[in-house]
Order: C-alpha cells, then structure tokens, then sequence
C-alpha cells in the first residue's frame, strides 16, 4: 500500500473520527494551550455526540477542556492548569465544576505533566524529576483509593524515593507515565503522506501523539509532499503516529492558530459572560455546538467580518491591530 492510500483511509470527516475511536470513558490527551490550538472542533463534536464520562489528561489547557466540562462530558481530571487567559485566568466551567465536586480532579505541575507524557512516549513506566520538592503537589492528593483501581488511573501520585546512584541525601520525585487512549490535536499542516507540522510552540503535543493508542489530527491544510519535505526539520510527527486526519479551517477557534489566525477576543469576552451561568451556558451550546449542524454554518455564524480581524500576518504570525479588550 503506497502514502497516497494510506493518508486517504485516514481522512474522513470530525464527525466520523470522534465516532470511530472516542467512546464513552476515554482517556483523552487534548493538545493545544489555554487559548492557542485547542481542538475545539473534535470537542463540538464530542458534545454533539454526547459522550460521557471522560477521563481528561492534559499538561495546560483552556477553552475546549472548559466547554468539555460543562456540556458534562467529562468525570475525572489529570491537570497542571486550566484558564483562557485575560478572558478567564481560571476556566469558569472547569472552576464551578471543582468547587462543586462535580469531577474528580488530581493536579500536577506543568513540568511533571509534560514529563509525564515524555515518560509514555518512551514507552517507560515512570519518570524521575526534582519537580516538586517541597511543594505541598507531593502533599496532597485529589484521587481516592477506590478511583486509583480504575483503568487507566496511577495506583499512587507519584513517590519520592533515594536517588540510587548517590552516597549523600539526595531525593527524586517518580511520576507515573501517561498512555492516553486518544491524543486530540490540531495543526498548520498535514503533508499528503501524512506527515504533520506544528508551527510555532508545540506545548506537549509531540509528547502527546507518541504517548496515546489513537491520534486524531485536525488541520488547517492538507498541503503537497513537496512542500512537507521542505525544511523537513520543521516536521513534527511521521504519518504511522497518525489514525485519523481532519481538514477542518478555524478548528481551533476561537482559539488561535499561529499563522493562520488569532484567538476570537469577542467570542472569548462573549464566553466569559455568560459561562458562570448554567441557564446561560446552556444556551450558549444550543446556539453555538448542538444548534450548528456542520463546520462551515460555524465559520458562517461568526462572519466573514470576524474571520477578517483574526487573520494572521503570514510574517508575524498573529493578526496585527486586533482589538484584544
């Protein structure tokens, strides 16, 4: 079978990946940032699909983990951070859902879920770090005994231990590794071979893909082999990494997607609005998840106008001018 056959029984539509490989009690690794390169077209579709009890891993996170909790998709958590920035330094539905015991929840610095992921893309058990010495992440656990018999769940935080090659008093922290059932991530490009490239910071996304069983690609552009193997050392994933492969332009939105387009300030202040309140919200995934039927009614609802003002300088990366308050 040459690249030309397999990349094609790899694309398919949002709606047909998320069936095909996420079901409900998934463990899923979302890429992206806060409000930079989040999936946020799988999570619609999740929602729409009405998906549940998933089991979110994540290093930093932002909008698409935000409206995951709130359309109740998710039940437990393995974070460092969830917040959208100046629109939300904490996520407002992630948040609520904390306070009020609605997820279970464990928390992890940035460094230890990001080597937590390097741990599983080495295909190695645990990883060893100075990350967290005397802070109170080695103190305080979110899970209970009965939640750590579950699948996929570590049977301890982490442990500190000797460090075995040193005569003086010397701890390091042991993380366990992370092998998520699905990575979600979206991206610049797809070569026609299926090669992937990720421009500007790729946060743990790498880690990520090479940790999980399933990687589900969305993409800005399919673009051709000629043009992948340009600055090859640009490349971030080689097409056997990769199940399934979605063109989906603005899939990212209203998160931004470096050099192609801005994260949406007036979609973001829209959210941050109305996400505290649950009659609010819930009109809010009428109107912009169930009540939105394909990906191009989406791109039409937020306007050609809007499209325009986040378009990115092809230079800088970002849109220039754009009213960010």
């Amino acid at each position: 079978m040459g690249n030309d056959m397999e990349i094609s029984d790899k694309l398919m539509g949002i709606d047909t990946a998320v069936k095909r490989f996420i079901k409900d009690g998934s463990q899923i690794a979302l890429g992206g940032f806060t409000v930079v390169r989040n999936p946020m077209a799988v999570a619609y579709e999740i929602i729409r699909q009405r998906i549940k009890d998933l089991h979110v891993v994540c290093h930093s996170h932002g909008q698409a983990l935000d409206v995951l909790i709130g359309a109740g998709c998710v039940k437990r958590l393995e974070i460092a951070y969830g917040g959208n920035g100046r629109y939300a330094p904490t996520c407002i539905r992630f948040k609520k859902a904390i306070q009020q015991g609605d997820i279970e929840f464990e928390d992890y610095s940035n460094y230890q879920m990001s080597l937590r992921f390097l741990a599983g893309a080495l295909n190695i058990p645990f990883i060893p770090t100075k990350s967290g010495l005397g802070s109170d992440l080695l103190t305080h656990e979110g899970f209970s005994e009965d939640i750590r018999k579950q699948k996929k769940v570590a049977r301890k935080k982490l442990s500190v231990m000797q460090n075995p090659f040193s005569e003086e008093e010397d701890n390091v922290v042991l993380l366990p590794a992370l092998n998520p059932d699905i990575a979600l991530i979206h991206v610049q490009y797809v070569g026609e071979d299926g090669t992937v490239r990720i421009k500007g910071l790729t946060f743990a996304d790498i880690e990520q893909a090479k940790s999980a069983d399933v990687v589900i690609v969305t993409c800005e552009e399919i673009v051709p082999r000629s043009f992948i193997r340009m600055d090859p050392d640009q490349n971030s994933l080689p097409p056997f990494f990769v199940d399934a492969i979605v063109k989906i332009p603005y899939g990212a939105h209203p998160t931004g997607c470096y050099g192609f387009y801005d994260y949406d300030p007036k979609h973001l202040n829209y959210y941050k609005n109305i996400a505290g309140d649950d009659g609010r919200f819930k009109e809010y995934l009428n109107e912009w998840v169930y009540g939105v039927r394909t990906h191009e009614e989406y791109l039409n609802k937020i306007g050609a106008d809007m499209l325009m003002k986040i378009k990115a300088n092809p230079v800088l990366g970002y849109a220039v001018g754009l009213d960010r308050k």
